[in-house]
């Protein structure tokens, strides 16, 4: 809701009330993503003044299509975000290609941009989500999202029967081995940094019912012919030596997750530790121990994927909505 402002007009098509010079919103979504998007279009319709501040640089950036997303299923990723675009825009909600570099709590939340503009809000949404730091062996980089996998519920039914291969490269890599037999019956856990004695009596039970190999060594890289993975090759005996090849054509890999944390810091909200990296405590609409501060999509977990990132911007939008409804409210009352 807005202050009283002489400057303030309503949209003919949207119906949307604007401060055309102001530098203050309702609510600023730091985020533009599915979570961040979903806040804004959802803050739009309730006729709040919304910015996005969007650096352009999607998670989900280097896979081709999203799969798991009723209706959208088989959806590039970069359609859906520009669809998301389109449809807050028809509610004045506005979107500046800039990055959140601090914020201050005051009256308001001051937010800092990169190109040296502040703007200002009422009620903040942090959708910054995580980066993931892959594995340092030559290729994985380059063909994450291709056919090298992390997710097989994202990607599992389009490599389905192929052989797999999975990376070793902590205590989660057992689990994640046990998991993509789901989609083939060839699966080869290569122990990598895994040492094979973290591997428990009851893993090694399992990833035999399940059929699943285990090759210890360290993975020298990644075997590519014709632009596709064709192998797994393991390190040599001699520094820089070249081991056997393992035939293969995808490779499953666990991703090291690092939250974009750094306003939810900087504004104090506290943080709880979790096997995947520490995020934000949050109740069930995403609002954090920082009054005013909701957080949405992969800045709230790991396992956050585009559909639930969706929602949780929905959730959060509607516990602003009320939230600045009542505020008002008591304002004018001098509650």
């Amino acid at each position: 809701m807005f202050e009283n402002n002489a400057d303030q007009h309503t949209d003919q098509h949207t119906g949307a009330r604007t401060v055309p010079s102001a530098g203050r919103y309702d609510v600023v979504v730091v985020g533009g993503g599915a979570a961040g998007l979903s806040a804004a279009l959802v803050l739009g319709r309730a006729r709040l003044r919304t910015l996005v501040v969007d650096a352009g640089k999607p998670r989900n950036a280097p896979s081709s299509h999203m799969q798991g997303y009723l209706s959208r299923d088989g959806m590039a990723p970069a359609e859906f975000l520009a669809l998301g675009r389109e449809e807050i825009a028809r509610y004045g909600v506005e979107l500046v290609r800039d990055r959140a570099v601090d914020v201050t709590r005051g009256e308001d939340f001051a937010v800092a941009l990169g190109g040296g503009r502040t703007v200002r809000a009422r009620r903040l949404v942090v959708a910054t989500g995580l980066r993931d730091e892959l594995p340092e062996v030559p290729g994985v980089a380059e063909r994450f999202g291709r056919d090298v996998l992390h997710c097989p519920f994202c990607h599992g039914w389009e490599v389905r029967d192929e052989p797999f291969g999975v990376l070793g490269s902590g205590p989660m890599s057992a689990h994640q081995a046990l998991l993509v037999s789901r989609w083939s019956k060839d699966v080869t856990l290569f122990l990598h940094t895994l040492a094979e004695e973290e591997l428990t009596d009851l893993d090694l039970r399992r990833l035999a019912a399940a059929g699943v190999k285990v090759v210890p060594g360290e993975v020298a890289g990644l075997v590519v012919e014709d632009d596709r993975i064709t192998g797994v090759r393991l390190a040599g005996g001699a520094p820089g030596g070249a081991g056997p090849v393992h035939e293969l054509s995808v490779v499953f890999v666990a991703p090291r997750a690092v939250p974009r944390t750094a306003l939810l810091e900087r504004l104090g909200a506290r943080l709880e530790e979790t096997p995947h990296g520490a995020y934000p405590v949050v109740d069930g609409t995403g609002l954090t121990t920082v009054p005013g501060v909701w957080a949405a999509g992969n800045a709230t977990g790991f396992t956050e994927q585009v559909v639930h990132a969706a929602s949780g911007g929905y959730r959060a939008a509607t516990a602003i909505t009320g939230d600045l409804l009542m505020a008002d409210l008591d304002a004018a009352l001098g509650v």
